[in-house]
């Protein structure tokens, strides 16, 4: 006795397994993300002075008093780099 009776998926659980995946793949460049080395200050042109009025203090990568998310080791407040990314208002 064969059975060629194939099991199915219902759209629903195959919603949730995609959701699942989905999920999971961003919380997996999430912590890519975070584990990403910090760029050398050459590399993104990084100077101790400001630029058309652009200093790090205002950008979205600044972390005081004197850092940045991906630009290594200490860095002026008042400095620039080719990452800067405006704080929104």
């Amino acid at each position: 006795m064969s059975s060629d009776h194939q099991p199915t998926v219902s759209r629903r659980a195959a919603l949730r397994v995609g959701i699942g995946v989905a999920t999971a793949a961003v919380v997996a460049g999430a912590a890519a993300a975070q584990n990403a080395p910090k760029l050398a200050k050459n590399v993104v042109m990084y100077q101790d002075q400001p630029k058309d009025g652009h200093e790090c203090d205002q950008c979205v990568n600044f972390q005081p008093p004197n850092a940045c998310k991906i630009v290594e080791g200490e860095i002026s407040p008042k400095g620039w780099c080719g990452a800067f990314a405006p704080k929104q208002a």
